[in-house]
Parts: structure tokens; sequence; C-alpha cells
């Protein structure tokens, strides 16, 4: 409940609707109480004394009362359903946000999936409880205790069947509650499973083409299906048991009523006017308990889903600016390693870089070869702080990077990823990305840097044609060259392409690596490649193994010096042949 309780502040601004609903759903039952007196007086003064007066009056005002009923249960509705929707809206609002705060490291733990999951259905959860809270919730206990009190104004001594009936029917209310809470629960898990797999087929539905998997993920998705359908049907069958249940309790009570009320109406003291009264009393009391317990189990659903959206708003960035960070810096693009070691997981894991020490000065290509996992991107990773160091420290002009505001120190800095992301919109739009005040003659002048401009204008409205779901109207150069683009007109004083021309034939990156050299002149680039001839006029070379820096030099110099370095130029130059590593 602590969790609802505090996603419950998110209703603050809504206060007056959050009073409004209550106040109008006390109005309704009010009006809902009074309806069985005013029953009690048509047939005990009405018919019983034959005054049809009594009976128009009387049912003309029960009329009036139920139009009351109406009008404070729709108002009630109404704010009860905005205060919610906004509740809704604010918490996604919120989540999308605090996601976007969220550094490499955090996103590494949430996986996308489960942050949909909980920026969809989790909120709905969330929202549908509070809505009922303001409705069900509130309407339950009011019109169980106001009936109670009427059914004792009605009669005293017909009241003792409730001191025997309400245990009863609390009880078996809530045994069902704790059978059906974790059950919940589990249908919450598994419908996280569902979306998971779902997310992940159709994310990877040209992998599954590819690979012809689709019986495979059909199989996966239907096991997962099954699962989920199970646990769902375990739960309807418990609440399909427990209905008639309650309801044979609620008969026996009426009945009960009308045996007891029968004999004392023989006896002359008690009339039917008000064993009617006492039987709606009694069925409205029933009844109510059960909406309560059942209230009760869907904020225990509901508490799932709070925990986990809790869970995200209680993240913090693993990487966040120190209180003196400088928000100031036009670095000129000195890039220092200081003995930098860095792992993933603190100290839980083995480190993915050990130790690396180098200096990139001002206008240098520096090149990173190496094998798989040898830690190429986690280390052009630490030079925009997408990661913090575990030790030593990297800096930039002298500074060290901790010392200056995240975004400060980003907006010097472009990067083309490994994994090239565009997104929906223009072409346009994708390379301003990371700089949107920037002119139509500044998109252009990168796209031409990037080897882009000639077949952007041959798309059908050219720099205006609209990509698709991640570009997928566009081969993987094409992306791969609208990304270097997004990245070059930011003009930054450090450009890092992690291994961001694999796609591009060696013609096409020939002349990105020649518009490179005039465009990043007293700039510094790091260049991730698996193609060494990318990297042959590079000013300085780091070769990393393990986590180290093996070797370090010019072509030149590491032809003569690292075995490592001359095993990757004869894999892939010495024949004639190229190769990839």
């Amino acid at each position: 409940m602590s969790s609802i309780r505090r996603l419950a502040g998110f209703l603050r601004p809504y206060w007056k609707w959050v009073i409004i609903a209550p106040l109008l759903m006390l109005v309704e039952v009010m009006m809902d109480l009074m309806q069985p007196r005013l029953l009690e007086r048509i047939v005990d003064v009405g018919i019983g004394q034959l005054d049809m007066n009594v009976v128009v009056q009387t049912g003309a005002l029960m009329v009036g009362i139920a139009l009351l009923g109406v009008i404070g249960g729709v108002g009630c509705s109404v704010f009860a359903v905005k205060a919610a929707q906004a509740l809704g809206a604010d918490l996604r609002s919120g989540l999308f946000r605090k996601v976007q705060s969220l550094s490499f490291g955090n996103l590494d733990k949430l996986e996308t999936g489960q942050l949909i999951t909980r920026l969809t259905n989790d909120v709905t959860q969330v929202q549908e409880v509070v809505r009922m809270m303001l409705q069900i919730l509130v309407r339950g206990p009011l019109m169980l205790i106001g009936s109670i009190v009427m059914a004792y104004l009605t009669s005293p001594k017909l009241a003792l069947l409730l001191l025997l009936l309400g245990p009863l029917v609390a009880g078996l209310i809530i045994l069902i509650v704790k059978r059906a809470t974790p059950m919940y629960v589990k249908v919450q898990a598994y419908l996280d499973g569902l979306n998971t797999v779902m997310q992940e087929s159709l994310a990877g539905m040209r992998v599954v083409k590819a690979f012809v998997r689709s019986d495979h993920e059909k199989d996966r998705f239907g096991a997962t299906n099954d699962v989920l359908t199970d646990q769902s049907i375990r739960v309807a069958q418990l609440l399909a048991i427990a209905g008639p249940g309650i309801m044979l309790f609620i008969n026996l009570g009426v009945v009960a009523v009308l045996w007891a009320g029968g004999i004392l109406v023989n006896r002359g003291t008690m009339r039917v006017g008000e064993i009617l009264a006492f039987v709606n009393y009694l069925s409205i009391a029933l009844r109510e308990m059960v909406m309560v317990g059942m209230m009760l189990m869907q904020v225990s659903r509901a508490q799932a889903s709070a925990e986990r959206i809790a869970e995200v708003l209680d993240s913090e960035p693993e990487v966040q600016n120190r209180p003196d960070a400088i928000d100031g810096f036009a670095p000129q693009g000195r890039v220092v390693f200081e003995h930098v070691t860095f792992n993933y997981d603190g100290e839980e894991s083995e480190p993915v870089l050990r130790d690396v020490t180098f200096v990139a000065e001002p206008g240098q290509t520096v090149a990173i070869l190496g094998t798989t996992g040898s830690g190429k991107s986690s280390l052009v990773h630490l030079i925009p702080r997408f990661y913090d160091v575990n030790e030593g420290r990297v800096t930039v002009d002298d500074v060290d990077v901790r010392d200056i505001d995240k975004m400060a120190l980003r907006r010097n800095i472009g990067v083309a990823l490994q994994e090239t992301v565009l997104f929906s919109g223009t072409v346009r739009d994708n390379i301003r990305y990371g700089r949107p005040g920037a002119t139509d003659e500044e998109v252009i002048a990168a796209a031409k840097a990037a080897q882009a401009h000639d077949f952007i204008t041959g798309l059908p409205d050219g720099y205006d044609t609209v990509l698709g779901q991640r570009g997928v109207n566009l081969s993987g150069g094409q992306k791969q060259r609208i990304a270097i683009a997004r990245a070059l007109i930011t003009q930054p004083a450090v450009l890092i392409l992690d291994d961001s021309t694999s796609a591009v034939d060696v013609e096409t990156e020939v002349k990105i690596q020649e518009a490179l050299e005039r465009l990043m002149d007293n700039r510094t680039s790091f260049v991730i490649a698996q193609r060494i001839s990318t990297v042959l006029n590079a000013d300085k070379i780091l070769v990393l193994d393990e986590g180290g820096i093996a070797a370090e030099g010019t072509h030149r110099e590491l032809l003569a010096s690292s075995p490592i370095y001359r095993e990757i130029y004869d894999s892939q130059l010495g024949n004639g042949v190229m190769a990839y590593v």
C-alpha cells in the first residue's frame, strides 16, 4: 500500500476533483439509503391505510431523491475519471522523464520491454484503482455503515441477524481475497512476460523471417500465453465460485428476515413495510461488504504495478552532475585517459578496461582496433560520460569529465553509435536531431560530408522524405551515413565514430574519411573500425586486447613493433584480400 500511497501524491494538483468526487458520492449514498424508508411509508401508511395521497406524494419524493442520487453518482464518476486520467497522464509523463534522465547503466538493468509495460499496463492498473477508490471504495464503506445504522433503526431485533451473517460473509470475503491476491500478482507477472515476448518478436521480426523461426516464435508466444490464460482462468474460477457462495448467504439472510419478520408481524410488533425496508438494508449491507472485498483485492493487484512504477521513479542516474559542475565549457579537444579501469557492475564483475592510459591531442584522429569484447565501445563511452570510470580519470582539456556538466560536455562531443538509431520523421529532422537550430545549408553540408547527400536527393521527397520506424525504408549503409551527418552537424570538438561505417562500401568510406579530415581540422576524432584500411592514416592507433592497450602508435610503428596489429593487417590486407576482424 505504501507504493500506492506514494503514487497518490501525483493527485495533489487535482485535489479539488479528489474532494468533490467523494462528496458527490455521499449525496448518492444518502439518497439511496432514504429509499427503503420511503418504501416502508408507502406500504405501511399509503397502502395500509388506503391513503393514495401518501402513495403519490411519497412516490414523487422517491423519484426526486432518485434523480438527486443519479446526479451525485454521475458527478462522482465524472470527477473520479478526470482525477484518475490526470494521474495516469502525469505518471506516464513522470516515468518518461525519469527514463530520459537515467544513465546507460540504469538502462542496462531495466529491460526495454519492462519499461514499456510500466509506462502502459502498470500505469493503467494504478489509475483504474484510483478511479475505483474514489467511487466504489467511497461508496462501499458509506453504504455499509449507513445501511447497518438504518437497519438497526428500522428493527433493533432483526438487526441481530447482521451480527450473525456479517462475520460469515466477511470471513468468506477475507478467505477469497487472501487466495486471489497472490494469484492476481502472478497474472500481472505473466502479463509482463507476454509483453516482453511480444515486444522482442515484433522488434526482431526481420531476424525471425531471415532465420525461418516463425514457428519457434509462435510456440514461444503460445507457451507464455497459455501460462497467462491458465492463471487467469484459475482466478476467474475462484471468483465464479465465490459469487454464488456469497449470494447464498445473502439469500439465507433474506429468508431469515422474512421468517422472523413474519412472526413479529403476526404478533403485531412489526409492520410489513418495516420488513421490506429491513430486507433492503440487509441486502445493501452484505452486497457492499462484497464490493469492498473485491475492491481491496484490486488494490492488492495494483500494488505490484505501483511497486514497479515506484522502482523506476526511485532510480537515481548512476552518472550525476557534481554540485559545482562546470556548465560553460568550450574545449579544444585534448582527451587524456589516466590509468582508467572500468566495469559495468562495480566490483561484482571483471573489469572491461584495465589501467588504460593514453593522450589524444586536439586535431588528432585516434583509431581503436581490437577483437570483439576487447572494450573498444566501452572506452569511447567514457568520454561523454555515458558511464563513469571505477578507477583513474578521463579528462578533456585537462578537466576531469566528472567535473563538467553532462549536457555541456555532450554538446561538445558528436557521437555516431555502433547501433544506428533513426526516429520517425523526415531525413532533415533526423540529421538536425543533435542541433535543432541548424540551417538547411548546414544540414546539406553535414550530409555531403557523410556522403549521404546524393542518395538523399534521390529519395521521393529528398530531405523531406518521411522515414519509417527506425529508418526501415533505408539500407544499413544509408542509415549509418545519416547518423554520421547527425553527429557532424553539432560541430563537436570531439567526434566519436563507433564502428559507424561497417555497412558502408570501401569507396564511400574513403570519401567519408577525406571529408572528415577537412571538417575535423583542429578537432579530435575517435574511430572504432573493423576494417584496418579505415585507420591506416590515423595519427594514433590503439590496439586493445582483453581490456588493456596492447600496442599504441602509427600504422608504420605498429607494423614494426606489434605482433597483434601485424596479424590483423596480414589477415585483411597482407594477401590483397579484404576481410573483417
